[in-house]
This record gives C-alpha cells, sequence and structure tokens, in this order.
C-alpha cells in the first residue's frame, strides 16, 4: 500500500511519539502502594503500557470498577505533578512530524490519554504546532476505547473520507481501533508492542524504526 497518499497521519501518542514508560510505571507504583499493593514486579507493568489504566488495575489486579476508579485518582495526583515529565521524545520524531507538516497533510494525535494531558505533553516538547487536532479521553473516564477516540479525532478534523487517513501506533488496540474506525493502520516496533501483536490485530504495515516510518510516509 502507497501511505504516502495518505492525506491525513494519526498518531498514538505513548509508545509512539513518546518513551513514557519510566512515568507511566512510576505512576502505576504510586497507585499501587496508596493500596498497600507490593507484591509485583516492576517489569511486569511495562506490558499495560498503551491500553487504558483504568484496565491494568481491573485486569491485572483485580479491582473492581469503583476500586479502578479510586486508582485512577491517585495515578493521576503522580502523574500531572511529575510522571508526565518522566518522558522524552522519541530520536528523530519530531523531524518526521516536521516533514509531514511540511508536506501539507494534516497530523491528528488520537490517544486514549486524558486530552487535557496529552495537550500538556505536546506544549513540555513543543511539537503542538505539528498537530491539527489533539483527541484523547475525558477525565471522567468516557471515550477510553481506541476505536472511540480514533473517530472523535476524525470527527473533530472534519474528516470524511477515511481512505485518506492511517492510524500510526506501537499496540494492538491501536491497530485493533483503526480497523473498527474504518480506516488503514501502521505497527510501529520502537514502542512497547511485538510484531506478532501488531501483525495478529492486523496492521497493514509494520515498522521497527522512526527511520522506516518516515520512508514509509514520507519516502
Amino acid at each position: 500500500m502507497n501511505f504516502k497518499n495518505k492525506k491525513i497521519i494519526l498518531f498514538d501518542l505513548d509508545g509512539t511519539i513518546t518513551e513514557s514508560g519510566e512515568g507511566i510505571v512510576n505512576s502505576i507504583e504510586y497507585a499501587l502502594k496508596a493500596f498497600g499493593i507490593t507484591d509485583y514486579n516492576r517489569a511486569d507493568l511495562f506490558r499495560h503500557l498503551g491500553p487504558p489504566i483504568i484496565e491494568t488495575f481491573k485486569n491485572e489486579f483485580g479491582f473492581d470498577d469503583l476500586k479502578a476508579l479510586e486508582a485512577v485518582e491517585k495515578f493521576r495526583e503522580y502523574f500531572r505533578e511529575i510522571g508526565i515529565y518522566e518522558n522524552k521524545l522519541y530520536d528523530g520524531i519530531e523531524s518526521l512530524l516536521k516533514s509531514i507538516s511540511d508536506s501539507g497533510r494534516k497530523i491528528v494525535l488520537a490517544t486514549s490519554k486524558a486530552e487535557v494531558f496529552a495537550v500538556r505533553i505536546l506544549e513540555y516538547f513543543n511539537i503542538i504546532n505539528y498537530f491539527d487536532v489533539v483527541g484523547g479521553s475525558e477525565l471522567d473516564g468516557s471515550r477510553i476505547r481506541k476505536g472511540d477516540v480514533i473517530r472523535y479525532a476524525l470527527n473533530k478534523a472534519g474528516i470524511v473520507d477515511l481512505d485518506s487517513a492511517v492510524m500510526v501506533g506501537d499496540r494492538k488496540e491501536d491497530i485493533l481501533g483503526a480497523k473498527e474506525a474504518g480506516i488503514d493502520s501502521i505497527g510501529v516496533l520502537y514502542g512497547y508492542g511485538s510484531f506478532e501483536e501488531l501483525k495478529n490485530a492486523g496492521a497493514v504495515t509494520i515498522v521497527g524504526t522512526v527511520e522506516e516510518l518516515g520512508k514509509v510516509l514520507i519516502g
């Protein structure tokens, strides 16, 4: 498939634009500590980067809905002040965003992270001007499913020609969400997902590095 003809490039945030693992895992640990939970392997927490955090507390630690919501609030307590900045851009990603923007195409962020935090992160790294639209979840926990976020971002950007759009992400949620929204997808391996995960989810193309992503999107 020729992705160079795609006029709308949607990007995931964590594991695709920023290497945010340290801050997210530290925030999870802060929340778990509040509930007296210490029996876990920190390295295993990195497997949960990408999907909504509330799902990690429910699926991995057995929290019920109410307890999971309380854990998310604890997570944010650390994340909004400290964890959000324990983060860095992947090498080459800003140059890629600039090249896409300079080519006249639209760049859209589609993340399950709360939109208010996503905006702060893009502003912190001084890359928000490359984005025509920022789409994320709400603080009340609504719109966290990736398919819903992608549809919301497309609508916010006024995109009706789905064939003109492609989603770039590192986890199966990005690929499945893109399929649900009716657009193509590119999986990236430099983030937190695996080749098998992305392939099984149905990524149209999988690339290993930011440089390879640039070749696919720009040439």
